[in-house]
C-alpha cells in the first residue's frame, strides 16, 4: 500500500549528530515539525530553530513553501531565519575586520533567501549597510561582500529604491567613476546603479547628474566581458528611462566626453561610443555570450526607437522649409537652379514642377507634400530620401534619370518606392518597439557607421531598382517587387552581415533569379503530392511518422534543458534544470550556480515530480507566473515562451523556455507524456518534413532504385594530386 500522499521521508542534519531520517507530516503545522526534531535531539527553545535545505541554497522551509519538499530531500535544522538576521546585524558591526568580513560573507549568501531578507530588513539592515558604504568602507573585499549582500537584499522587492539618499549614489557612482577600481566592487556598483534607474524615475536623474559617458568609456574599453555588459546595461537604463524631450536626435552636437547620459541620443548619434563598442566588444576575440548579445540587442532597439519621433510625424504640406527637401531632391535630380520670380508664368513652372515630380516617383505629382502624410513612415521617407540624395548622390541621379527615361509602366518609382521601403524597413528592425526580455538578435553591422539606418535604406533602395529591372515589373507589379525585396533583406540579414559592405554582397548575391531557384527548391522539398493514392499513403504512414516524433520529443526531454530564472533584475545568472527520467515516469529539477556544460546527472537533481500527478500543461496568459509578472505580462515574446506544469491542487511548476524551439519541444513532450495531441508549430513542421522525405523514398523505391542501407564509404585521399581532367 503506497505512503499518504502527505507524508514526506527526509533526513535531517544537526551539526555533530548523526542525520535523522524521519517521516514529516504535511498537514502538522511547522512548528510543531520543528519541536518534535528539536526534542529528538533534546534541544530546547524550539522556536528559535528552523528547517533549512541542505543544498547550495540553504533556503529556509516555510509554511509557504514546505510543499516543495520531496520524498528523500535532505534538510537541515539550523537557527531561525529571526535569530540569524539579529546575529549578523550584529557581527557585521565587530571591530576586528576579519570577523566583519567573514560575517559580510555570510551575508551575502544569506541575503539571496527571502525569508531571511525579510527579517534582516525588518531590522533596519539596509539602512546599516548603506551607511556603511557612505561611512566609506572601502576596503577591497569588505566593501565587495557589502556591496554583494545589499544587490541580493534589493533583489527582492522588499524595500522601494526612491528611499536612498544622495550621498549614498555619489559613493556608489564614484566607486564607478574611479580609474583603478576592485572588479567585483565595479560589477555590483554598475549592477546598483542600473536598478536604481530601471526602479525610480527620481533616482535616474539624480544617477544621470553624476555619471558621465567619459567615465563609463574606460570601462568599455577593458577587458572584462562582465564589466563591459554591466557598463552598456547602465547605458541602455539610462537612455531607457530618459525623458522623451530628451531623446531628441542632433547630428550637430559635437560634445562626447563630458555629455551627461540623460542626453543619450546625443551620445549614441557620436562616433566615438559606437566604434569603441565596435572595436572593443563586437570584434573582441572573445566570443560574445548570451547577456552581452541581449545588451547589444537593446541598444540596438534604442539606438532605431530615435526613429520613432519622425517616423509618426506627418509632413505639413503648409511649411515651407519641409517643402525646401522636396525643391532640394529636385534640384539635385536635374541639376536645375531655382528659378526667380519672373521667370515664366505661374502654369510653365507649375507644369514644369509636375513634371518633375512625375519623374521623381511621387503619387501626387502636384503636391508630393501629400505623400508624406501617411503614417508611418511619414516625415522619416523624406529623410531616408534626403540622405540618399545628398551622400549617394550619383547612385540618386542614375536611379531617376534611369527610371524616367522608360516607359510609365515600366518605370521605378523612387519616390513611392522610397516611402514604402522606409515603412518595410521599421516593421523589419521593429522601430518603436519595445526590447524584449528574452532576445539576443543584434545586427554588428549596425554598429560599423554612425547613420546606419540610413546607409540601410541606401543599399536597400538600389537593390530595389535592381530587382524591378530584373522582374521586368511595371506599376501593378509594385507589391510583388516589394515582397521579393523583404525575401532578398530578411534573407540576408539571417546571416548577419558583420559590415554594411558584407550586407550589399550578399544582396548582390540573392538576384530575383537566385529567389525564385531558393523557392523552387523549397517547394519540391515540401511538395505535396495531390493525386488520391498519394494522399491515402499519406495517410496511413502518418501515424508512423507521429509516433516517431513523440520519441524524439520525449529523448529531448531526457537529456534536459537549462532555464534562466527571470525576476525583477534579469541578470542574476540564476539557473535551474529539468530533466524526464529514462522510464519517463518523474521530472527530475533543481537549481544550479551557473550554466551547465552538457547534461546534468539525475542525481545531482534534488527536487522530483512523478508524471502520475501532473494534471495539465498551460501556456502564455494560463501561466500562474505570468499573472503574477505584471512586467512580463506586457512581454509579448516572454510570454510566448511560458509554459506551466500543474499537479496537485494548487501547486505549479514554472517554465520560461531559452528558446521559441525548446518551448516547442518541452510543450509537444508534455503533452505526449499525458496522452494528449502535439500541435506545435515544429511538429507540423517535423512532421511535413519526414512524410516529404518518406514518401520520395518509397517512391524512388517504385522506380526500382536501390537505396542502399548505410550510406556510401567516403572516398579516400589520394596519394597525390598530380593528374589532369581529360576534357574530351
Amino acid at each position: 500500500m503506497p505512503p499518504p500522499a502527505d507524508i514526506v521521508k527526509v533526513a535531517i542534519e544537526w551539526p555533530g549528530a548523526f542525520p535523522k531520517l524521519m517521516e514529516i507530516d504535511q498537514k502538522k503545522p511547522l512548528s510543531a515539525i520543528i519541536k518534535e526534531v528539536c526534542e529528538g535531539w533534546s534541544l530546547g527553545n524550539h522556536e528559535n530553530f528552523a528547517l533549512q535545505n541542505a543544498d547550495s541554497t540553504n533556503f529556509y522551509i516555510t509554511e509557504k513553501n514546505r510543499n516543495d519538499i520531496k520524498n528523500g530531500s535532505i534538510l537541515r535544522l539550523t537557527t531561525s531565519p529571526s535569530q540569524t538576521a539579529a546575529q549578523l546585524h550584529e557581527r557585521i558591526q565587530s571591530s576586528s575586520m576579519d570577523a566583519k568580513l567573514e560575517a559580510l560573507k555570510d551575508l551575502a549568501n544569506s541575503s539571496r533567501d527571502v525569508t531571511f531578507a525579510q527579517e534582516f530588513i525588518n531590522l533596519d539592515g539596509i539602512s546599516l549597510l548603506t551607511q556603511m558604504v557612505e561611512s566609506g568602507t572601502d576596503f577591497g573585499d569588505l566593501l565587495s561582500f557589502t556591496l554583494t549582500a545589499f544587490v541580493e537584499l534589493m533583489d527582492h522587492g522588499i524595500v522601494s529604491w526612491d528611499t536612498f539618499s544622495v550621498a549614498f549614489i555619489k559613493k556608489i557612482a564614484g566607486y564607478v567613476n574611479k580609474s583603478a577600481m576592485d572588479t567585483a566592487v565595479l560589477q555590483r556598483s554598475l549592477a546598483i546603479l542600473e536598478s536604481m534607474v530601471l526602479n525610480s524615475q527620481d533616482l535616474y536623474q539624480k544617477v544621470a547628474q553624476e555619471i558621465t559617458i567619459g567615465q563609463l568609456i574606460p570601462h568599455l574599453q577593458g577587458t572584462d566581458q562582465d564589466i563591459q555588459t554591466y557598463t552598456i546595461a547602465v547605458i541602455n537604463a539610462l537612455f531607457l528611462k530618459a525623458p522623451e524631450e530628451k531623446r531628441q536626435f542632433d547630428e550637430r552636437s559635437m560634445n562626447i566626453l563630458d555629455c551627461p547620459l540623460t542626453e543619450m541620443a546625443h551620445i549614441l548619434a557620436q562616433k566615438q561610443l559606437r566604434s569603441i563598442i565596435l572595436s572593443n566588444v563586437i570584434r573582441s576575440p572573445k566570443p560574445i555570450n548570451d547577456e552581452m548579445a541581449h545588451q547589444l540587442y537593446v541598444l540596438q532597439v534604442l539606438t532605431f526607437n530615435l526613429l520613432e519621433d519622425r517616423m509618426m510625424t506627418k509632413m505639413d504640406p503648409q511649411d515651407q522649409a519641409q517643402r525646401d527637401i522636396i525643391f532640394e531632391l529636385r534640384r539635385i535630380a536635374f541639376d536645375v537652379e531655382c528659378e526667380p520670380n519672373n521667370s515664366g508664368s505661374i502654369e510653365k513652372r507649375k507644369s514644369m514642377y509636375t513634371r518633375d515630380y512625375k519623374k521623381l516617383g511621387f503619387i501626387n505629382h502636384v503636391n508630393p507634400a501629400v505623400d508624406f502624410t501617411q503614417i508611418p513612415p511619414g516625415m522619416l521617407a523624406l529623410d531616408n530620401m534626403l540622405y540618399f540624395a545628398r551622400h549617394h548622390q550619383d547612385a540618386y541621379i542614375r536611379i531617376v534619370l534611369e527610371n524616367s527615361s522608360r516607359e510609365d509602366k515600366h518605370e521605378c518609382p523612387f519616390g513611392r518606392s522610397s516611402i514604402e521601403l522606409t515603412k518595410m524597413l521599421c516593421e523589419i528592425l521593429k522601430v518603436g518597439e519595445l526590447p524584449s526580455e528574452n532576445c539576443h538578435d543584434f545586427h554588428p553591422m549596425f554598429f560599423t557607421h554612425d547613420r546606419s539606418f540610413e546607409e540601410f535604406f541606401c543599399i536597400c533602395i538600389q537593390l530595389l531598382n535592381k530587382t524591378w529591372k530584373e522582374m521586368r515589373a511595371t506599376s501593378e507589379d509594385f507589391n510583388k517587387v516589394m515582397q521579393v525585396v523583404r525575401e532578398q533583406i530578411m534573407r540576408a540579414l539571417t546571416q548577419k552581415p558583420n559590415s554594411l559592405d558584407q550586407l550589399k554582397s550578399r544582396l548582390q548575391n540573392l538576384s530575383y533569379t537566385e529567389i525564385l531557384k531558393i523557392r523552387q527548391s523549397e517547394r519540391m522539398n515540401q511538395e505535396d503530392f495531390q493525386s488520391r493514392p498519394i494522399l491515402e499513403l499519406r495517410e496511413k504512414i502518418q501515424p508512423e511518422i507521429m509516433e516517431l516524433i513523440k520519441q524524439q520529443r520525449l529523448n529531448r526531454l531526457c537529456d534536459g534543458t537549462c532555464f534562466r530564472k527571470i525576476s525583477s533584475r534579469r541578470r542574476q545568472d540564476k539557473f535551474w534544470y529539468c530533466r524526464l527520467s529514462p522510464n519517463h515516469k518523474v521530472l527530475h529539477y533543481g537549481d544550479l550556480e551557473e550554466s551547465p556544460q552538457g547534461e546534468v546527472p539525475h542525481d545531482s537533481l534534488q527536487d522530483k515530480l512523478p508524471v502520475a500527478d501532473i494534471k495539465s500543461v498551460v501556456t502564455g496568459k494560463d501561466c500562474p507566473h505570468m499573472k503574477e509578472k505584471g512586467a512580463l505580462k506586457q512581454n509579448k515574446e516572454v510570454l510566448e515562451l511560458a509554459f506551466s506544469i500543474l499537479y496537485e491542487s494548487d501547486e505549479y511548476l514554472n517554465f520560461i523556455a531559452p528558446d521559441k524551439h525548446e518551448y516547442c519541444v518541452w510543450t509537444d513532450g508534455l503533452n505526449a507524456l499525458l496522452g494528449k495531441e502535439m500541435t506545435s508549430d515544429f511538429t507540423k513542421s517535423d512532421m511535413d518534413t519526414l512524410l516529404s522525405m518518406e514518401m520520395k523514398l518509397r517512391l524512388l523505391d517504385l522506380e526500382n532504385i536501390q537505396i542502399p542501407e548505410a550510406p556510401p564509404p567516403i572516398p579516400k585521399e589520394p596519394s597525390n594530386y598530380d593528374f589532369v581532367y581529360d576534357c574530351n
